[in-house]
């Protein structure tokens, strides 16, 4: 009988290339955003931005509507498009599994309020530290972002 191999430690995607992920992502972003508040809004948008005569809609198009397709991608592909490209998803902390759609909802909420409370230098830069490269947010929510294996 052979003796069975304890379960190697996974390989943690780090704070640069979840940096680079997230670039992606706010290009991924912008290419859907700006197309759809210009159709709203026509060629002045920016200037009816500046003017605060488009939030309602911006809090719909540029929060709201991202915030669940984020959730929705983490959980059915357990990545954004920028985690995809490079091999990366994110799991359960505990189990290494796929993880539930109130944690990555948790995660996401984090990642909000980090956000919006100017803290997510401190929150993200945390990665490049921490052993398991956990951001605030994945702490918070108990999750992982690890290099996909396949």
């Amino acid at each position: 009988m052979a003796d069975k191999l304890p379960p190697s430690e996974p390989k943690y995607a780090g704070f640069w290339l979840r940096f680079g992920a997230s670039v992606i992502d706010i290009i991924v972003l912008l290419a859907i955003i700006a197309p759809i508040e210009i159709a709203v809004f026509g060629l002045e948008y920016p200037s009816l931005a500046m003017a605060g005569e488009t939030l309602a809609v911006d809090i719909w198009i540029q929060l709201v509507l991202p915030l669940l397709a984020m959730i929705v991608l983490w959980r059915y592909r357990s990545a954004t498009p920028g985690l995809m490209l490079v091999s990366a998803k994110i799991v359960d902390a505990t189990t290494l599994a796929p993880t539930s759609v109130g944690k990555l909802t948790v995660r996401a909420v984090a990642l909000l309020v980090m956000w919006l409370l100017f803290v997510p230098l401190i929150g993200v830069l945390w990665i490049a530290f921490d052993k398991r490269k956990q951001g605030w947010h994945d702490k918070i929510a108990g999750t992982v972002v690890v290099l996909d294996d396949h």
